[in-house]
């Protein structure tokens, strides 16, 4: 095929920190409140300001705490974990990296020995959810980063579960169809669908996550960064603007910025139809050639954030695993030199491919005009390998 002329207005596809806000600049932050205290009214005011914009714009129940937690993510589902698990035992699902990591933690870190693993052996496929056993605590990634699959819902939580749900949520949350009081523990980072900074966690806890809390204490130390409660009572501060070590003031402002932004546009209806629209530019692409297809196995489980897809050319496919990631090394450079698509590159642990952001920040003319470059970049190449 011809190179492509025409080029993303915004060729920002990166999988986090991700694209910001359509129209974002530098100006959108001159209100951050900088040079004082994070404890002062007003540094405490942003904050609270962050966490009730947060729960508007997710619809989370009434009754549900929010607070903001050092160490982005995976502080935030760290600090569940450590916090949390201990009382019963625990089934802990795990399809990529990160999921993966969780298991990890669990088993090695954590040492808990009654734990049951639901795990999958390729990337793209999620474990058979009907094993879980919710008389358990049960641990899961909704949207799996760095393979595109995710959750199809949460239809396979019972309402009447006797552990506690604890959900990585954090590519998932502000672009999918979530039913939060399914879900007792809520972790997510202000740097994916927000498209806002690194190194801020978010997580939201449900009355029986807080009953836990003030009803059993875990045996091993708690890091100090890691406490959201002392002596078996709940530190209902951090969940009003309180946080337990510093946090970037102007990081909060631009998350102010960006929640501003979500409610502008129409919330959470909105969010996930922009981002519901990615995927099905990318979606009707992959039809359309025989030579890709969605990493994930099932469409009930294709990711509208992490939209991971795999070429499947015999040319491609007939080389090993070593020369088919530098060859999609070489598409993504080719690209990034053309300033047509930036960080596109699959995740470093899964298959050779391609993982386009989607989340709502990205704009769906953006992600069609990124895909014939792909294309181009990727026959150029191939052709180095024949």
């Amino acid at each position: 095929m011809n190179k492509p002329n025409i080029k993303p207005n915004h060729p920002y596809f990166s999988s986090g920190p991700c694209s910001k806000r359509p129209g974002w600049s530098l100006d959108a932050l001159s209100n951050a409140f900088l040079g004082r205290s994070h404890r002062a009214k007003i540094g405490k005011a942003k904050l609270n300001e962050v966490i009730t914009k947060s729960k508007e714009v997710l619809e989370l129940p009434d009754d549900y705490f929010v607070g903001i937690v050092p160490g982005s993510d995976t502080g935030a589902i760290e600090l569940a974990m450590w916090s949390l698990l201990g009382q019963r035992p625990v089934d802990v699902c795990g399809w990529e990296t990160f999921g993966l990591t969780w298991v990890k933690d669990i088993t090695k870190q954590l040492k808990l020995n009654n734990v049951t693993t639901h795990q999958t052996s390729n990337y793209g496929e999620i474990p058979d959810l009907s094993k879980v056993n919710f008389d358990n605590d049960v641990v899961f990634t909704w949207n799996g980063t760095t393979s595109g699959a995710c959750v199809p819902n949460a239809d396979w939580i019972p309402d009447d579960r006797k552990g506690l749900s604890i959900c990585d949520a954090t590519s998932a949350v502000f672009a999918m169809e979530m039913d939060f009081k399914k879900l007792d523990v809520i972790t997510w980072s202000w740097q994916k669908v927000l498209g806002g900074e690194g190194a801020h966690g978010m997580i939201a806890l449900s009355p029986r996550a807080v009953e836990r809390l003030e009803s059993y204490e875990p045996d091993w130390p708690m890091p100090k960064i890691f406490q959201i409660a002392k002596n078996k009572k709940f530190t209902k501060e951090i969940f009003e603007g309180a946080t337990i070590n510093t946090p970037s003031l102007l990081a909060t402002e631009d998350a102010i910025d960006a929640l501003n932004w979500c409610i502008s546009i129409g919330g959470q209806k909105e969010l996930i139809k922009r981002s519901q629209s990615n995927l099905n530019v990318i979606k009707k692409w992959i039809e359309s050639n025989d030579w890709v297809e969605f990493l994930a196995t099932d469409p009930a489980t294709y990711s509208s954030t992490s939209i991971c897809f795999k070429f499947t050319h015999p040319d491609f496919t007939k080389l090993d695993n070593e020369n088919q990631k530098k060859l999609v090394k070489e598409v993504c450079s080719i690209i990034e030199k053309e300033d047509a698509g930036y960080d596109i590159n699959a995740y470093k642990d899964a298959p050779a491919g391609i993982r386009i952001w989607g989340g709502a920040t990205v704009e769906s003319s953006d992600i069609e005009k990124v895909l014939p470059w792909i294309e181009w970049a990727f026959f150029e190449t191939l052709k180095e390998y024949k």
